[in-house]
């Protein structure tokens, strides 16, 4: 049995027209839901064995922000092909983990994201800005990971639980 958590990165800003989009920044709500994510998770008892992101500046925040806050002491890395990554893209990147690891979180995009959700679970989730899907999946190697192979457990949205 493995454990992946799923998260989009936090609110970016558009304050800037001209950055490119892979430049683009948090905004002042993605820099308060960012951490409060990461708290959430140390209070849930979820703890991430490695945390791998999006190299986008947006989401590189989010991770670094999200591991500080819940005091995460696991590896970081970041993969180029989660910018902009298809659900089998995601899949593809994580087939290729340590099976060390019984969890790993993935920090991306949409569509990308909800797509990956879909493709494990057979359920159509929203994932607005920093939201978080926990997924269980029926394996004991990350290379069997395949559609269907996951069971959503639940799915943390910053707006509800900021309540």
């Amino acid at each position: 049995m493995k454990t992946l958590f799923i998260l989009r990165h936090a609110k970016s800003s558009w304050s800037e027209p001209d950055l490119a989009d892979f430049d683009r920044p948090l905004n002042g709500r993605g820099t308060k839901a960012a951490p409060f994510m990461g708290k959430l998770m140390a209070d849930m008892g979820y703890a991430p064995a490695i945390v791998l992101s999006s190299p986008a500046a947006r989401a590189k925040n989010t991770a670094l922000l999200l591991k500080d806050a819940g005091g995460f002491d696991t590896e970081l890395g970041f993969d180029d092909r989660i910018y902009e990554a298809s659900p089998q893209g995601l899949c593809q990147v994580v087939a290729e983990l340590d099976d060390e690891y019984a969890s790993a979180m993935l920090v991306g995009h949409n569509p990308g994201i909800e797509g990956f959700i879909r493709f494990l679970t057979a359920r159509n989730e929203s994932m607005p800005t920093a939201a978080l899907a926990v997924i269980e999946l029926d394996i004991d190697n990350w290379s069997e990971i395949n559609d269907g192979r996951g069971e959503l457990k639940r799915v943390f949205r910053p707006k509800d639980e900021m309540k």
